[in-house]
């Protein structure tokens, strides 16, 4: 979330000049010493370093010797950030409306702290969780299986590129940089993204623990998250419209049955983690094509069909 830049040279202007009436730079192209609102830019670093750390950890492969903590795998690992990485992308748009530090500078930070987190990260994730190598150099492997790599390679580039697209997008067609001055997205936001991805993810590695990776199932749900990833990168692009959860329904009051749900969704998750998160981000990227669909079939549904008269309009 964006937050303002303070000019320091331009605190206490001289009377009567421009910097009285506007406190941002007052020529073209000069250097100007200046300060940033602190809290909020330590919550996006945080998030641009929790890309970082888990594309670090993506990268590794398990090691008896050095065990990660609670017995996770390098991907879960990496899956974890990136949902920290949402955390604290929340986190640091509401500490900039509380502190009134909302600028420009802000949010170009925070879209290259989601460029990375929720852009590159997953990306890296999904090829990492099919295994590819050198998809175009290796001579070591059957046709099929090359093909499948180069094929994922290429899908993991187009998710990046979407999300790039996605952001600048957002960049300039949200002029107003309040936290509550919008309550629709165009297009699948990109933290919405990621976490589809990275919560599928979690739930293939919970899988692990139950199943060998040889078993069908892991194999399939795997090479399945090609496929989801290439179309959440399309839904990012889109023109579907996505409700804006925090501003829809966290911020101010909320219906009884809203609350409701909500503790019964926190109970799953303490529950059901893993299911309950992949569900949740999957029914979530969902929502607007799916919406689009109904609304289109009722629209359809209830057309009048050409030539057709309705009661007591015609010329008898």
């Amino acid at each position: 979330m964006p937050y303002r830049l303070v000019d320091q040279d331009d605190e206490h202007p001289a009377p009567g000049s421009p910097g009285s009436k506007q406190r941002r730079g007052r020529l073209p192209g000069r250097v100007a010493r200046r300060g940033i609102a602190v809290l909020p830019t330590m919550f996006t670093l945080a998030n641009l370093l929790c890309g970082f750390g888990s594309i670090f950890f993506a990268s590794r492969m398990m090691s008896v010797e050095a065990p990660l903590p609670f017995g996770w795998s390098p991907l879960t690992m990496a899956a974890a950030l990136v949902f920290l990485g949402l955390a604290m992308d929340g986190l640091d748009g509401r500490v900039a409306v509380l502190t009134d530090s909302v600028s420009d500078l802000g949010a170009q930070l925070d879209s290259m702290a989601d460029m990375v987190t929720f852009g590159v990260a997953p990306a890296f994730m999904v090829i990492q969780l099919i295994g590819v190598g050198a998809p175009f150099v290796s001579e070591l492997q059957p046709e099929r299986a090359i093909m499948f790599e180069r094929l994922a390679v290429v899908v993991a580039c187009i998710y990046v590129a979407c999300v790039a697209l996605r952001l600048a997008r957002f960049n300039i067609e949200n002029t107003s940089a309040t936290e509550g001055s919008h309550s629709l997205f165009k297009g699948l936001p990109s933290p919405g993204a990621a976490g589809t991805v990275a919560s599928l993810i979690l739930l293939h590695q919970s899988f692990l623990a139950h199943y060998p990776a040889e078993d069908l199932r892991v194999r399939a749900a795997a090479v399945a998250m090609v496929f989801i990833s290439l179309l959440t990168a399309l839904a990012m692009v889109s023109r579907f419209r996505y409700v804006h959860l925090m501003n829809r329904y966290v911020r101010g009051r909320a219906p009884f049955g809203t609350v409701a749900k909500a503790v019964i969704i926190a109970l799953l998750l303490v529950v059901w983690l893993q299911p309950t998160l992949a569900a949740g981000f999957v029914v979530y990227a969902l929502s607007a094509p799916m919406i689009w669909a109904y609304r289109r079939i009722i629209r359809h549904k209830h057309a009048p069909a050409v030539g057709h008269r309705e009661p007591g309009n015609g010329a008898g």
